[in-house]
């Protein structure tokens, strides 16, 4: 009748007590940071400039008569370049506040656990990993 759910899959304890895990789940959390980084970079080099590029005229308009209005109907005109700027800081934003309460409050516990089992099934996989290198080695 009712089956009672099996548990997730779960870190073996002697996986834990390994102590090159707790180095390897680091490394995988420092990829984690590096790659979001990454990612926002790549947005600040590729959205932004044609973002910026679609409010070259508006910009013109900003530096001879600068007046917060002419940037609210710029960015209200160009609604595309405002979404694209707009993506680029909020993309920035939370980067900055997620790495900033990891290092304030340290890792959650639902996050050390997914950077747990994903070391785990790093491990399990072996050298075909894409990961292994970076994070087993």
């Amino acid at each position: 009748m009712d089956q009672p759910e099996e548990p997730l899959n779960t870190v073996p304890d002697l996986e834990k007590s390994d102590p090159s895990f707790a180095q390897q789940v680091q490394r995988l959390h420092q990829l984690t940071v590096y790659g979001r980084w990454l990612f926002v970079g790549c947005l600040w080099l590729t959205i932004a400039p044609v973002s910026l590029w679609g409010l070259r005229g508006e910009i013109v308009l900003w530096q001879q008569y600068f007046t917060w209005v002419a940037v609210r109907f710029g960015l209200f005109y160009h609604p595309l370049s405002t979404f694209g700027l707009a993506f680029c800081f909020g993309m920035t934003a939370a980067v900055l506040v997620w790495q900033s309460r990891n290092i304030l409050l340290g890792l959650p516990q639902q996050e050390k656990q997914r950077l747990e089992k994903q070391v785990y099934r790093i491990r399990q996989q072996g050298a075909t990993h894409p990961l292994w290198k970076w994070v087993c080695h």
